[in-house]
């Protein structure tokens, strides 16, 4: 066993800056488990987010002024700062005023954050029904603050708001969550008081009521006030690229650098296709994939299921070969989310692990069949050794890391690029032998590599590739069918989620290409006595860093 560290001047900081966001917001005290003070919203109106800025601005000044004292200091001083910083120059730069997009905003935030609260004990729902009961205080502060970018001409795109109203009137609906949820609560143990169950629908209600309020004011005022422009332009484009890569990467390179991996990327698919249908092309092989009885799943429960089972045997095998595996970092839930959204995600555990990692999946309406083809790599992808590995080995190593370093740090381009290297690790480690699986896989890549190229070239207004003009929503719409094998209803989901949430989507493909270099460099260097085991658990042990960080870290470099 690892002897524990002593906390620094630095850890000390970073557990401070945890508890302030805990204060500021709520929300992460149910991302890390802890017990009290989980029955309310931060403040989302505008006086909510200038109080982050004077938080943030105060702990920059304590981190810069403190000194490092090793190189888990050093980490832990250069990510907090670049963190910190680039939080206050997306603040600065007004953006908070127009948040506003179909997957990551407060819009979805303030319902999203009610599947992770527990829901176990008669106090567990007596939470739940104060949080429901201060949604309408929360929508109520985002709405003043959307209204504030309305008073600068400072709004999202139009074709955000619509989609958002829909998704507030499905919350708001008389067969939404709130109200499903009040009908079904019920405590492990014991039954459900009847005031209880009285305050739970009474909160549900005033939850309902106060979505329905917010699509309101979303298509009378907001829509109103707002533009058909969904591209942002270079510069909020590189400021939200370097909030999300965690790096400063040369945008126009790394699109032209995202032509040639999408090439790359049809090429080997249309060379799998090949071998599954003999002489076939990338249609014929889905064709036949499709109609092969045995890939096919049905019903949510069976998907569900399905997703545990290669969960847990991916955890078995690969924690007695590959990784190192805590009995912890163990248990994975699969789970059906309860919004119909489309998404699939992972939540991190508790950082005491009695809440374990979980995967979701958000199952669009009407959707019942599903292939095995198709989604094996993102079990992976999410599980084992994907986000579930990545986060959850991080979160163990207590003995080592502060709280922020464990829970809250970190960006998308170092977990979404690390879960992409872990889709072709299993390929790599023989997990993908079947074709129709790395047929999935590749799939799934493409679909990444094509987003490198279209959120880049919506946003930047870069010239199409086939030469017709400059890119916009429309022909990413065409774009994004031709690169993926999708139902349309998936399909605009995604464009829209690339067109109202600029930087994130190319974050994976970036992060992989770092991930594989790295790798590349160190065993380069080590020669024969590379131990790629050994190289995971280093890397991983960093925790959730900016790729520029990650670089310094795995190279030594400060």
């Amino acid at each position: 066993m690892t002897d524990a560290r002593i906390p620094s001047e630095l850890d000390a900081i970073a557990e401070r800056w945890v508890d302030t966001l805990c204060e500021l917001d709520p929300d992460y005290r149910v991302y890390l488990g802890r017990t009290d003070g989980l029955d309310n919203y931060g403040d989302l109106s505008p006086a909510g987010h200038e109080a982050k800025a004077e938080a943030l601005a105060r702990t920059v000044r304590d981190v810069r002024a403190a000194t490092a004292r090793d190189d888990v200091d050093r980490v832990t001083q250069a990510d907090l700062v670049r963190d910190l910083e680039l939080q206050l120059e997306i603040h600065e730069s007004g953006w908070y005023r127009r948040d506003l997009n179909v997957i990551a905003s407060p819009a979805q935030g303030i319902r999203d954050i009610l599947d992770l609260l527990p829901m176990s004990t008669v106090s567990d729902w007596e939470t739940v029904a104060r949080r429901f009961a201060n949604v309408p205080a929360a929508l109520a502060g985002y709405t003043a603050t959307l209204r504030s970018g309305i008073a600068t001409a400072d709004t999202p795109a139009r074709r955000q708001i619509a989609e958002a109203i829909v998704q507030s009137r499905r919350n708001a609906g008389p067969e939404g969550f709130f109200d499903s949820l009040s009908a079904t609560a019920e405590p492990a143990e014991g039954t459900m008081p009847d005031a209880l169950r009285a305050d739970l629908i009474r909160g549900a209600t005033a939850a309902r009521e106060a979505y329905l309020e917010f699509a309101t004011f979303l298509e009378t005022e907001l829509a109103p006030a707002s533009h058909d422009i969904d591209a942002v332009g270079r510069d909020v484009y590189a400021l939200h690229s370097r909030y999300f890569v965690g790096a400063t990467v040369d945008l126009d390179e790394t699109y032209e650098w995202g032509l040639d991996e999408l090439r790359r990327m049809v090429e080997e698919q249309e060379s799998i296709a090949r071998e599954i249908v003999p002489g076939g092309g990338v249609a014929a092989a889905v064709a036949a994939l499709d109609a092969d009885p045995a890939r096919k799943i049905h019903g949510t429960e069976a998907l569900r299921a399905w997703m545990q089972n290669l969960t847990d045997v991916a955890v078995r095998e690969l924690g007695e070969t590959h990784f190192d595996i805590t009995p912890d970092m163990r248990k994975i839930e699969c789970m059906i989310a309860p919004t119909q959204d489309g998404g699939i995600y992972y939540t991190s555990p508790s950082d005491d692990f009695s809440r374990p990692g979980r995967m979701w999946w958000s199952v669009p309406e009407g959707v019942t069949e599903f292939d095995t083809w198709r989604e094996a790599t993102t079990v992976y992808h999410e599980g084992v050794p994907g986000h579930h590995l990545q986060i959850a080995q991080a979160v163990a190593n207590s003995a080592e890391l502060n709280t922020w370093r464990r829970q809250l740090a970190g960006s998308s381009g170092h977990a979404e690029g690390w879960a992409l290297y872990a889709e072709r690790l299993m390929e790599e480690l023989g997990y993908l032998e079947d074709a129709g699986d790395r047929f999935g896989m590749l799939d799934a890549q493409r679909m990444r590599a094509a987003r490198v190229v279209l959120d880049i070239g919506v946003h930047l207004g870069k010239p199409r590739p086939d030469g017709q003009g400059i890119w916009d929503a429309a022909f990413a719409f065409d774009f994004m069918r031709d690169n993926v094998l999708m139902e349309d209803e998936f399909v605009r989901f995604e464009v829209n989620r690339y067109l109202g949430w600029p930087g994130q989507a190319p974050s994976y493909k970036i992060g992989q290409r770092m991930w594989e270099n790295l790798r590349a460099e160190s065993a380069a260097q080590a020669g024969v006595d590379f131990d790629v085991k050994a190289w995971h658990k280093r890397a991983l042990n960093i925790g959730g860093v900016g790729l520029d960080t990650l670089r310094q870290a795995i190279q030594n470099k400060w």
